[in-house]
């Protein structure tokens, strides 16, 4: 065990502790129970713990978005000579988006923007609005010149495809809910044909069950994707805020939905949802993987955040959320982070779900519907363990790669894990900004080497202390 016994005579002096003099004059002395306060020794610990500063997670947080920025351009190009375009009202039909490492319409880059906005509120760094605003303005401004190219040749560049004439929620829902949050921090910005375009799919293309929940059909015929829980409700109840009139329309489908999904897909003895649900089968097997669950309570998270606070049946979304907090917190490994399958210790542990409950956790206990003191350490453990996943360069290691859906373990057990999986780096970012919240709205302190979460800030230097009465020595 690395740096176990370092300091250990020295921490001993300095605490008083009672060994003899001709023993303190020995150039060795053996460590025992007698002389050495061996609770205070350091624990090897491989995740890093204790309460951390906002300029660490600042640091950890800058090293991604300095990547992203770096990787993800924004230009149209020409597919076959590669040059940029920008006199868009003439570009031909070899028009594309240029390839950088990450698509810049995706349903995982829906969730990166909306973490950028709200990095930027946490911070107060320009840089990550500037993100999310450089390339909004863009694909604003060269949508309407690829629409006229798909209506005239009837085919257009893939990833604008997804934007203008979208065939899924994964197209439509999580980019829908970033641009309304961005249209909302900046009317200036011109979304709203783009936002109108998505929330017109959500609401009227997607395949849906008789009793309207958004649905699939694939593997089986009406099946229910615990992912499309945030496919599909966040940018319903996000353009809920922007729909005048209609809002109460678009509230209330936003809460039907939520409970829809958790009639078929909560399972209550585990305090967890399950991944998929067919409606053919008899038995509905019950297999809790990390990721879907994450945008489940991400979904509750953004729901709650949209709807009034005395809008009817909101406690029940705001019941089901802390009923899942609960199931998730009784998992959480020792090194911070959550397993693949979340109730299955033997699957590998994930850090794109780990990083949506540090989110979760910490915005609930930010906004009042969690007790910080239960579940901040909880929030900080899943933080630091994210951090052990983000390399020097900013990449995010440890992410399960894009997944569909099966009813057996092994399935689960050996999909991938890939730097390149673009589920991770949003998520990342967003549990940034809300542990930078966390750490400077409550009063976390490290108490006999462990983390505790105090009501008042707790002012004492004593390693060990009585919360309320910094001077009461400890016996």
């Amino acid at each position: 065990m690395k740096n176990k016994f370092l300091g250990i005579a020295a921490l001993a002096t300095l605490l008083g502790a009672c060994a003899a003099p001709q023993e303190k004059a020995q150039e060795q002395t053996a460590i025992n129970d007698s002389n050495t306060p061996l609770h205070l020794m350091q624990p090897d610990y491989n995740t890093p713990y204790g309460v951390g500063s906002v300029e660490e997670v600042k640091s950890h947080m800058d090293r991604v978005l300095n990547y992203l920025e770096s990787c993800t351009p924004a230009r149209v190009v020409d597919k076959k000579t590669g040059e940029t375009i920008t006199d868009y009202a003439n570009m031909g039909n070899d028009a594309q988006l240029e390839r950088g490492t990450f698509r810049l319409a995706s349903y995982e880059w829906g969730v990166t923007y909306s973490a950028m906005i709200a990095a930027a509120e946490a911070t107060g760094d320009k840089a990550y609005m500037d993100y999310v605003t450089k390339r909004f303005n863009f694909l604003a401004e060269v949508a309407p010149h690829f629409k006229a190219i798909f209506e005239k040749k009837g085919r257009i560049d893939g990833q604008m495809r997804q934007i203008l004439d979208p065939h899924a929620l994964d197209d439509a829902g999580a980019m829908c809910a970033a641009m309304v949050k961005a249209q909302l921090k900046d009317p200036s910005m011109k979304l709203t044909p783009l936002i109108e375009n998505y929330i017109n799919y959500i609401m009227n293309g997607e395949y849906r069950l008789a009793d309207g929940t958004f649905a699939r059909t694939r593997p089986f015929y009406n099946t229910l994707w615990l992912d499309d829980m945030f496919m599909g409700i966040p940018p319903v109840a996000w353009y809920s805020v922007i729909a005048g009139k209609e809002q109460p329309r678009y509230q209330a489908e936003a809460v039907r939905q939520v409970l829809q999904f958790a009639e078929r897909m909560w399972v209550p003895e585990k305090k967890l949802f399950r991944h998929g649900w067919v409606e053919s089968m008899e038995d509905h097997p019950a297999f809790h993987w990390g990721r879907a669950n994450g945008w489940a309570i991400l979904t509750m998270c953004e729901v709650l955040d949209a709807l009034p606070e005395n809008y009817p049946k909101r406690n029940e979304i705001m019941t089901l959320y802390r009923e899942h907090v609960r199931g998730l917190a009784a998992l959480q490994s020792g090194e911070g982070l959550w397993h693949q399958l979340l109730d299955r210790n033997d699957s590998y542990l994930e850090t794109s779900a780990t990083a949506i409950y540090a989110y979760c956790i910490a915005h609930g206990i930010n906004k009042g519907w969690l007790d910080a003191m239960t579940y901040g350490p909880v929030a900080l453990l899943a933080w630091h363990g994210v951090t052990t996943q983000i390399d020097e360069q900013g990449q995010v290691g440890g992410t399960c790669v894009g997944t569909g859906m099966a009813f057996d373990p092994a399935f689960y057990y050996y999909r991938p894990v890939h730097k390149m999986a673009a589920h991770g780096y949003g998520p990342v970012i967003w549990a940034g900004a809300e542990i930078i919240n966390l750490l400077k709205s409550q009063h976390p302190k490290m108490n006999d080497s462990a983390v505790q979460f105090y009501r008042t800030e707790q002012k004492t230097k004593r390693a060990i202390f009585h919360e309320g009465n910094v001077d009461k020595p400890i016996l």
